[in-house]
């Protein structure tokens, strides 16, 4: 057990992007069930798969980012604020050229909201003291 224990902001960000890492996963399973449905030339077939594909490897990363998250380990707090920093050029393809208003909206309150919940002032402390007992110095 640590010395510091993750701050509540950690914890409900460590479940918002565990949530996003059942999302990815999710997708990725819609994508492979068409996959197989589609009526079309293999290399369809097999682009689709390897899409699947590589939304199932960030869903379990994303996971185990949350899951991280959620143990108050601190390798899991950057991973975890740079994927929020990717989603925001999905956020803004939602907003502006699908013209999805509502859906990139609410992505992108919630992408912000991770983000802030993750650079909040408890977390930097949080993230700073266990790098101070990491060094020795706390």
């Amino acid at each position: 057990m640590t010395a510091h224990p993750a701050p509540r902001q950690i914890r409900l960000a460590g479940v918002l992007v565990g949530l996003q890492g059942l999302l990815a996963l999710g997708f990725a399973v819609a994508l492979a069930v068409r996959a197989f449905t589609v009526e079309g030339s293999e290399l369809l077939v097999r682009d689709i798969v390897g899409e699947a594909g590589y939304f199932g490897v960030v869903g379990v990363a994303l996971g185990a980012v949350g899951l991280g998250l959620l143990a108050g380990r601190r390798w899991a707090r950057t991973p975890a604020i740079v994927t929020q920093l990717l989603l925001l050029p999905v956020v803004y393809t939602l907003i502006g050229p699908s013209r999805q208003l509502l859906a990139g909206i609410v992505a992108g309150v919630y992408v912000a909201g991770t983000f802030l919940l993750l650079i909040s002032e408890p977390a930097k402390e949080w993230a700073v003291a266990l790098d101070e007992a990491a060094r020795g110095e706390g």
